[in-house]
């Protein structure tokens, strides 16, 4: 989805009002929408939420579209493959340079699973896309960790500066 006012009410709603139940719709979409990327991936991991923001929020809503995800093409969910090391302040209103520095070193790869990410196609999984900078940064840790390939699949992604959507 572009990342619109309608768009927005729906993430929103899934992300922080307890509305799961679109959560199977969404994966569908999204594996309609990533078809290669989704085809082509070893490992399915979720973009982490800090331990003190699940346990506020309950639920890591990353985390539930990768569950799906995986489900629907019969691929291998690391739900944990990702550690958030550093809690972050929320991105909302942050300008690009902001969110760079708010993610920078927040990302690990779990070291249980540093094996079955070593040499793999890794599907990053997450939610919202507005500057990558957080995906970025995971992507990034992946690599360290030997990741052969790391492809990002998101629900909703902001508007890029003048393009055309249509």
């Amino acid at each position: 989805m572009i990342y619109d006012d309608i768009a927005r009410t729906l993430v929103l709603s899934f992300k922080h009002g307890d509305r799961l139940d679109p959560a199977a719709s969404y994966a569908q979409m999204m594996v309609r929408a990533g078809g290669k990327l989704v085809e082509s991936a070893d490992l399915i991991v979720p973009v982490p939420l800090h331990w003190t923001r699940l346990f506020k929020r309950r639920y890591n809503q990353s985390a539930i579209l990768a569950q799906h995800i995986a489900v629907l093409a019969n691929k291998t969910h690391l739900p944990d493959g990702l550690v958030r090391n550093k809690r972050t302040r929320p991105q909302g209103f942050m300008k690009r340079a902001e969110r760079l520095r708010n993610v920078r070193n927040a990302f690990n790869v779990h070291p249980k699973h540093a094996d079955a990410i070593r040499g793999k196609t890794v599907l990053v999984i997450d939610d919202v896309l507005t500057t990558g900078a957080t995906v970025d940064n995971c992507a990034e840790s992946l690599y360290k960790a030997g990741a052969d390939t790391v492809n990002v699949l998101i629900l909703a992604r902001a508007r890029l500066p003048g393009a055309n959507t249509r």
